[in-house]
């Protein structure tokens, strides 16, 4: 129920107004965000890098029907990727794209300018030696998103994307993706999704996890396995056996579990953070808080130390 809330909220104009204006919110989204703007992403990026830890960042933003702020977006990530090179960073660095936020809902052909804003920010990564990752959303944008990933692989064949395991679809998806080359995220989701096409339980939502794990780990492709779940990165590890430690990694978001990030990265294995920065902070904020009890307590907890 507490879970169903806060996905509802992250969608709500008059809530989000009331979360923003208060001022004790943002010490607590520090954790999650690690900054406002560029500069800060960099700082947070190289931080990141020094203790062996890899990165892929997000400049925040999501269902605009702005063509202006589309391309605003597109901007953003080119500038992203250029102080990313003169950092030094993108050996290890990379960045994660939303597709509503370059277009892709716009009232006039928003696939076809979402493909080609993601062109541009693909060609710019190219450029400076790094990759871009399709971030999935909710349900609808499904398979425009992996349309979109199949125009774009077929000039920049190194394009990732993310696929959700609460989606009852995802198991033959990472089928049809498990192939040489192919970089696959795989999550568990973190939308608010009706139960005609998406697991409700979390035991389902494992299960369905664990079983497109395998499905990738067997395959050709590259695994990338996000999740915060020491089981499931224990049954990650023992299906990856086997397999060369260059040929999959694993990633878990900006400040969450960050001393399971350091064992992970300790152990040999690629690590790479989730790293999101930007203004536009409150609907990823609210689906971190609505992943885990965890968060909404320490969430509660910094409301009252700060006051």
């Amino acid at each position: 129920m507490l879970r169903s809330t806060l996905l509802a909220a992250s969608r709500s104009g008059a809530i989000r107004g009331l979360v923003e204006r208060t001022p004790l919110t943002r010490p607590v989204v520090k954790r999650f965000v690690s900054g406002d703007d560029v500069a800060a992403a960099v700082a947070t990026t190289g931080e990141v890098l020094a203790d062996g830890r890899y990165v892929t960042l997000d400049h925040l933003g999501e269902d605009t029907r702005d063509a202006a702020q589309a391309a605003a977006t597109v901007e953003a990530y080119l500038d992203l990727l250029r102080r990313l090179e003169a950092a030094g960073h993108t050996l290890r660095a990379e960045v994660s794209v939303k597709l509503s936020a370059v277009g892709q809902f716009l009232p006039h052909e928003g696939e076809k300018i979402a493909l080609e804003h993601a062109r541009r920010i693909c060609a710019a990564a190219g450029a400076v030696g790094t990759t871009v990752t399709l971030d999935m959303e909710d349900h609808t944008t499904t398979d425009s998103t992996l349309g979109i990933l199949r125009e774009l692989r077929a000039d920049f064949p190194w394009v990732g994307v993310a696929l959700q395991a609460y989606l009852k679809r995802t198991e033959q998806d990472c089928r049809d993706l498990a192939y040489a080359g192919s970089r696959v995220r795989l999550c568990k989701g973190a939308y608010r999704e009706p139960v005609s096409v998406a697991f409700q339980d979390k035991v389902d939502v494992d299960r369905s996890y664990v079983r497109c794990l395998k499905v990738l780990m067997a395959g050709e492709g590259y695994p990338m396995v996000a999740s915060h779940d020491p089981r499931l990165i224990a049954i990650a590890l023992e299906l990856a056996k086997g397999r060369g430690q260059d040929s999959y990694e694993f990633q878990m978001l900006y400040g969450i579990r960050p001393d399971e990030q350091h064992r992970i990265a300790a152990a040999g294995n690629r690590m790479r953070v989730y790293v999101p920065y930007g203004d536009e902070w409150y609907g990823y904020f609210m689906r971190r808080l609505a992943e885990r009890p965890a968060n909404v307590a320490f969430f509660l907890r910094s409301l009252v130390t700060t006051g």
